[in-house]
């Protein structure tokens, strides 16, 4: 194994992490902006009214986005096998 292949697979690796959890993040950063705003208006400092919410929409965007993180990860473990005969010579 060279040390540009080692390269190679691990930027594929964070690439494939960045794909997968840049929704879920990003989900759980606009819920919990939106529910800090409603907060700071209504004066309301409950610790629930920001947890709830967040767990419902990520997991409802894990749900919903399940199949495109499936066919990545497949796409992607495809790619390591048929590697797997080039990185023995």
């Amino acid at each position: 194994m060279t040390p540009d292949y080692v390269l190679f697979l691990s930027r594929k690796t964070l690439m494939t992490a960045i794909y997968i959890l840049s929704p879920i993040l990003g989900s759980g950063l606009l819920v919990g902006l939106v529910v800090s705003i409603f907060q700071a208006i209504t004066q309301i400092h409950e610790m629930t009214l920001t947890f709830i919410p967040k767990m419902a929409i990520v997991a409802l965007i894990v749900l919903l986005m399940m199949p495109w993180f499936l066919d990545i990860l497949l796409t992607y473990t495809r790619e390591i096998f048929a590697q797997i005969p080039m990185m023995a010579h």
